[in-house]
């Protein structure tokens, strides 16, 4: 697929904060292909711009991950319709997921979901995560579990995505994958790679046998450090030095 995206109409058309928006979301998609958290064109993340008429900005359908740039995003309403002509269309599944939680969740202006190898193990493991490495202590105070309907294309699942994610910050879509929500991207993501690395040392530690269990009062003390994880600003060391690395490995998505 290869569609031109004028970035010059496109960026007369937005605010340097849509613009701002637009970078961090491009990003954040080149960093999930840069950790092989991709699969091929599927799965999403989006983010809201700011303002009542709760437009977000979510990738074009078709696209490979490491082709997303900043100018190819596709603006869309909570009606699934683009707000700016665009020659992409959006994953049906990943509005279905998106549009829900961005209309329940103020606070959940980027929301990133994955399919990866290790997510979906542990997905479709019926104690889900367990406090068995330092990163599941400190997500799973965090986590929420969404039981599996089959292909999220039905609307009416809206309603119990939102009922089951409460206002938790992660979700474990069972037998699916995983899901982190945040303030911004560099939260949301730096709640993804947490949760995936605990799904990763999950998986190897079961595969290894004889696992250690922490003691009760180190699960518990772990987790009370973990009350702020979420909160505006975590990202401030971690998220520039990601942006660092795509500038040197994979600038083009600024285009």
């Amino acid at each position: 697929m290869s569609h031109i995206i004028d970035t010059h109409n496109l960026r007369s058309q937005i605010t340097e904060e849509e613009w701002k928006l637009r970078l961090d979301l491009a990003a954040t998609y080149r960093l999930i292909a840069l950790y092989g958290w991709d699969d091929l064109i599927f799965t999403h993340v989006s983010l809201r711009i700011p303002g009542p008429e709760h437009h977000f900005l979510i990738n074009p359908f078709g696209l490979m991950f490491d082709e997303i740039t900043a100018s190819s995003l596709v603006k869309i309403d909570l009606n699934g319709d683009a707000v700016i002509e665009t020659p992409y269309e959006v994953n049906p599944a990943g509005f279905t997921i998106h549009s829900a939680i961005h209309s329940a969740r103020d606070d959940a202006q980027c929301v990133l979901h994955l399919h990866t190898n290790d997510g979906i193990a542990v997905s479709i493991q019926k104690d889900g995560l367990l406090p068995i490495s330092q990163n599941s202590m400190l997500v799973n105070p965090h986590i929420a579990y969404h039981d599996y309907e089959g292909l999220a294309l039905d609307h009416s699942e809206r309603e119990r995505l939102i009922a089951d994610i409460g206002d938790k910050n992660l979700l474990i879509l069972r037998n699916h994958g995983t899901l982190s929500v945040g303030q911004t991207c560099g939260i949301a993501f730096m709640g993804i790679y947490s949760l995936e690395r605990a799904c990763t040392a999950q998986v190897r530690a079961q595969a290894a046998g004889n696992i250690n269990f922490p003691s009760k009062e180190a699960i518990k003390t772990t987790q009370e450090q973990s009350t702020r994880m979420f909160d505006l600003g975590r990202d401030r060391l971690a998220w520039p030095a990601l942006l660092r690395k795509l500038d040197r490995e994979s600038p083009d998505y600024k285009n």
